[in-house]
Formats: C-alpha cells, structure tokens, sequence
C-alpha cells in the first residue's frame, strides 16, 4: 500500500498544487516526502490525498472538530511564508503533526504547539516514530503562542481566526513573518504580516476557506 499512497501523493503534488500556483521548490519537495496517510486516523487514510479538510478529532467537551487542512491552502500558507532552510518556525494548531513534519523539511527546526493533549500526544508520537527530530511539540493554548522559545523567523497559525493576538506579532524576530487565514467560510482570506524593526504590516494574499482553529475568537464588544 505504501506504494500506492507514493502515487496518490505525486497526484496530489501535480494536480492540487502546482495547479494553484504553488511553485515553491521547497514546499513541493516537503510535501512529497511527508506520508499524510500517517498523520490521520487510520480509517480515513485512503482519503489522505483527497482535496479537502480530513477529520483528525471528533469535537467534544465544547471543543471544536479538529482538521487536516486541504492541501492546496496549506502549501500556498507556507509559500506565503517565504520559509528559508535556516529558519526557526512556530507551528500553532498542529493537530496530529503533518504540518510540522512538512515545516520540517523546509526549515532549520519547529515548535509544534497544539492545545489538545491527546493530538499533541499523537503528534509527539507520530513524528518521532517517523524521525522528524527537529520538532518538539508543545502543549498549550494556541493563542498565546510558545513566548518562552520566542523568537521565531515564522509563526504558521494553522486555520482559520477572527484576529491575530498581539502576542503573536511580538514573538516575531525581526524580519519575522506569520501567515494565517483571517476570516471564515467565504469570506476568508490568506494574509502574511512582517515584523520591521517592532512595526507590525500585513497584507492580503489570497482568498482561503478553511477550517477554524479554537481560542482566536473575537471577543464581542460591549455597545451603549
């Protein structure tokens, strides 16, 4: 089966990504050397290569369903990122570790941070059976960041937010760069913000629906 999940990812490189303008040597590279059937539950891993979200954790206790997100807007955040070989990454809502096995391909060593044990767990176990060593996973609420290991050269927020915390952009080196979707469903869309000399600029990128990530909601303003 190994074999065949080799084609599908080739497939998935030519056909989802280089089709949307995903041209970054590095990102193709990364992502056809990452197994994705191994970082999703073993009933769906013949749907790792499809073009869409893959349900990585049921929601419960009022947590959201977590996802793998689709692979075109994933490849198209990291080329976003502009991510160099010397880079330090911060990888936020890693889920089961495919992103930051990918990022690790791409740059010098990742921080994996995730908010759900069992998925850090996961991640942690995943990405250590299959030697990505350059990865330490954390545990912690995604919106606050890992300011303990900061600075990062990029911050990755894996999904969709309402806002960028300004912690975030504080834990940019300079010259730093973080990428997410701001928005949700049609109306979200990629944006890149850089840090020069502690002034924060972002701008839109490109039009993107993925899933949310937990803890980036806006916080409901109080109106007279």
């Amino acid at each position: 089966m190994s074999g065949e999940f080799e084609q599908r990812r080739i497939k998935m490189v030519d056909g989802q990504l280089r089709t949307t303008d995903v041209t970054r040597a590095s990102v193709l590279d990364g992502m056809l050397s990452v197994p994705r059937e191994e970082f999703v539950p073993r009933a769906r891993a013949e749907l790792a290569y499809i073009d869409e979200d893959i349900l990585v954790a049921e929601a419960s206790g009022g947590a959201p369903a977590r996802f793998l997100m689709e692979p075109s807007p994933f490849a198209k955040l990291l080329q976003l990122a502009e991510i160099g070989a010397g880079d330090f990454v911060l990888d936020i809502g890693c889920a089961t570790g495919y992103s930051s096995a990918v990022l690790s391909q791409i740059a010098s060593s990742v921080v994996a941070l995730e908010c759900d044990e069992t998925l850090a767990a996961t991640a942690n176990e995943k990405l250590a059976e299959l030697g990505y060593d350059n990865v330490a996973v954390v545990t912690g609420e995604l919106q606050t960041g890992c300011p303990d290991e900061a600075p990062f050269d990029v911050i990755i927020i894996g999904g969709a937010v309402d806002e960028v915390p300004e912690k975030l952009f504080e834990q940019l080196r300079d010259g730093g760069r973080l990428v997410t979707v701001v928005g949700h469903g049609n109306a979200g869309a990629a944006h890149v913000f850089y840090n020069a000399d502690g002034v924060v600029s972002g701008r839109k990128a490109f039009n993107a629906a993925v899933r949310p990530l937990p803890g980036f909601e806006k916080v409901a303003e109080f109106q007279f």
